[in-house]
């Protein structure tokens, strides 16, 4: 990690859970990290807590509603005014939403679809930007996908969620090709957790808390950390090494 010591990282969904692990860990590393989130509160004191931990980095919060294209362009015009611009984007912002495919809600599948493929595929697209302006060959897109990305959990309440993240794995290696027909030595890789035990199930069930909670009591879950371990571990590998996916999942996790 010791050659990203002063560069710059957006993180994308960093006010709580996976996000703010990795926003975390990687500010330890000494990385100036944007932190973006509809709601900046819980990173402005993040920030204030690694800065109070002495760590080498910073963390710059930046209020962002990812749904929106206008203000993920905004934002990226500001990064490159005030800090030149990224290094290592990490896709993490994602949601779901109770919305079978026979009796969903079509607003709740748009709002899936723009936050866990377009703001994803939008992020990329201008990270990428930003590091071939600035002749950086060396820069790391980073996508936290799924296990659902992978296969189709037998619930109705999660299958366009999990089509999304299909698509999550499907774009990464589209991004990996397109990077090497660039002749670029940029990487691409994808983190498919399991069931992780941060807010996301209680957001997910929020009108059931009960079955919230019941999805993290019935196994030892991985914890946000583990990801954040997992994300510092591939932007670690030595520059020629392409990590695809990372697959994860706690041990007594079946699916």
């Amino acid at each position: 990690m010791e050659r990203w010591k002063g560069r710059v990282a957006l993180v994308t969904g960093a006010s709580v859970g996976i996000g703010a692990a990795v926003a975390r860990a990687l500010v330890q590393q000494g990385m100036r990290v944007v932190g973006c989130a509809r709601n900046v509160d819980k990173i402005e004191k993040l920030a204030a807590e690694c800065q109070s931990a002495g760590y080498s980095g910073t963390l710059i919060p930046y209020k962002c509603d990812l749904s929106n294209e206008e203000e993920i362009l905004s934002m990226f015009s500001a990064i490159k005014t005030l800090h030149k611009g990224v290094d290592v984007c990490i896709n993490n912002a994602g949601l779901a939403h109770n919305e079978p495919l026979l009796s969903g809600k079509t607003e709740g599948w748009r709002n899936m679809i723009d936050v866990n493929v377009l703001a994803l595929s939008i992020c990329t697209r201008e990270a990428y930007k930003s590091m071939k302006e600035r002749n950086v060959d060396d820069g790391h897109i980073i996508n936290i996908n799924s296990m659902g990305g992978h296969r189709v959990v037998a619930s109705a309440d999660e299958h366009f969620y999990c089509a999304t993240k299909y698509a999550v794995t499907a774009l990464t290696e589209g991004i990996r090709q397109e990077l090497r027909e660039a002749n670029t030595h940029i990487r691409a890789t994808c983190i498919s957790p399991g069931i992780v035990e941060t807010e996301f199930a209680f957001r997910h069930h929020n009108s059931d808390p009960e079955k919230a909670a019941a999805v993290y009591e019935s196994m030892k879950c991985l914890k946000a950390e583990d990801i954040a371990s997992a994300v510092t571990f591939v932007l670690g590998a030595p520059p020629h090494v392409q990590i695809g996916d990372v697959q994860m999942r706690p041990v007594d996790q079946v699916l």
